[in-house]
């Protein structure tokens, strides 16, 4: 797809776009033609309104004014996306932020759509919408491109599938005669992993504890919002922790209180014995802490740095990293070359820059940098976002196994299969709080994503025939988070 969208040049083959051969040297190449790309990490301005986002860049369009609006409002309400100009992109959900994604690419007058995993961060209500929002643009003659790994999705909205493993096509499949698990054979040569865990691992001693933690933020324009309200939790030896929630609802803060990175107003924070509620971040670490961050990009790893740098990251005072007080960068390079080879990442070599691997065997270079300074809690924020379906199971084969080993884990995670699969205990979070509990034995992700959207509190309990018309749906009309809701 980078090649399509002119963002990478290709070595040899052909494009065609309406019959005639391209060659794209850049996006406004790829834009020029009428394709356009709405990325994993969506590229949006969190400082500007809706408005500014969608026509920068493209200035000489519409204008800036009265016209740029008039032609976003045409395509807002064509295409049923329910776009407003005038709010801050930080004020929206993700939903939202996708849906001004796919109007930034329609205003450019894209004809072909590129979506790469767009429901990963998606509830069940807001993929539904995304759908509706997709068959609308096709009934307009728009061509859409889906990535996915979700079979489930693909099937059910796709006309047409290719497969493509390991960098080559190795099949097509009719989506009216094909069912998940010859997709999945496709996928991956074998059925596709489950995330489900084996017996639980559980123990009664404490790892972490928080109790009554408490954040606060003053915005801008002076007011108090309360981000983290009275969080009390415990995660025990043994456990997964699972927290579900729509992204914007405290689930960063409160991975960045226990991290150090922010500090609550009230409340404790509790590794073992050791109170650690206002202890710097490096001693959190040196204590026991593993961390697999939300954005690997802005987070976890130096893109233009070589692979044995960005295992020492976040380590540095910790063996092989350093002896004596010094950097052994000899021992960091070896200890290096051990994690590529035991956590399967795909690399010429270790001197290679982080940016030169795919997003799946960065992930697994994390994965196996947090984990082997044998870690006492284990943080992992969306630990499966954006890589493939191989490295996607080896990742959680490592959360299985450090639940075997004793670790504590704290997952957070869009994916709702995964929450439930992996998860001891799921809580949910919805505007700072933990508002709901759920047996993951029994819940489905319907119901966690009721939750997730304030429609339903306290334990979830599984109904097996919901009265019709009683399906559970987010506060907006569309089955989306208005503003409020999302903050």
């Amino acid at each position: 797809m980078k090649i399509l969208y002119g963002m990478q040049k290709p070595d040899e083959g052909t494009i065609t776009v309406d019959g005639d051969q391209v060659s794209f040297s850049t996006p406004a190449d790829a834009i020029a033609r009428g394709i356009g790309m709405v990325h994993q990490h969506f590229m949006l301005a969190d400082n500007l309104t809706v408005l500014e986002n969608i026509v920068l860049g493209a200035e000489k369009l519409h204008g800036i004014g009265a016209k740029a609006r008039r032609r976003i409002k045409e395509l807002s309400d064509a295409y049923s996306l329910g776009v407003r100009p005038d709010v801050l992109v930080e004020e929206l959900g993700v939903a939202d932020r996708q849906r001004v994604e796919i109007l930034k690419v329609l205003y450019r007058g894209a004809r072909t759509l590129i979506l790469d995993e767009p429901t990963a961060v998606l509830v069940p209500q807001e993929v539904g919408a995304l759908f509706d929002n997709l068959r609308e643009l096709k009934s307009e003659g728009l061509t859409v491109i889906f990535i996915s790994h979700k079979l489930g999705e693909v099937l059910s909205v796709a006309d047409d599938i290719t497969v493509i493993r390991r960098g080559t096509t190795v099949g097509t499949a009719d989506p009216r005669t094909t069912t998940s698990k010859q997709l999945a054979e496709l996928m991956v040569g074998s059925e596709l992993p489950s995330p489900e865990t084996e017996e639980s691992t559980v123990t009664d001693i404490a790892t972490l504890d928080l109790a009554a933690v408490r954040l606060t933020q003053t915005d801008l324009d002076g007011i108090e919002r309360i981000i983290l309200d009275d969080i009390t939790l415990t995660i025990h030896q043994g456990e997964v922790l699972g927290i579900a929630g729509v992204e914007g609802n405290g689930q960063s803060e409160l991975v960045e209180a226990i991290m150090g990175i922010r500090r609550p107003d009230s409340g404790t924070i509790t590794l073992g014995d050791a109170d650690i509620s206002h202890a710097p971040t490096r001693h959190r670490r040196e204590e026991g802490i593993g961390y697999i961050p939300e954005d690997r990009h802005r987070h976890g790893l130096l893109l233009e740095a070589p692979l044995w740098e960005n295992r020492m990251l976040g380590h540095i005072t910790e063996r092989p990293n350093s002896r004596g007080g010094l950097l052994d960068i000899k021992a960091a390079r070896a200890d290096t070359e051990r994690i590529v080879e035991v956590y399967d990442v795909r690399t010429p070599g270790i001197d290679v820059t982080a940016a030169s691997l795919s997003g799946g065997n960065q992930q697994k270079l994390i994965v196996g940098r947090e984990m082997s300074h044998a870690p006492k809690l284990l943080i992992a924020a969306h630990p499966t976002r954006g890589v493939d379906v191989g490295a996607q199971a080896q990742i959680w084969d490592q959360i299985r196994r450090a639940r075997r080993e004793g670790l504590a884990v704290l997952l957070i995670s869009a994916d709702l299969d995964e929450l439930i699969g992996l998860s001891d205990t799921l809580r949910v979070m919805y505007r700072g709080k933990l508002v709901a509990d759920a047996d993951p034995a029994t819940v489905t992700p319907e119901e966690l994503g009721s939750a997730m959207t304030g429609a339903a509190t306290g334990h979830l309990e599984h109904t097996e025939d919901p009265a019709p018309g009683a399906a559970p749906a987010a506060p907006g009309a569309d089955g989306t988070q208005s503003e409020d809701d999302t903050r």
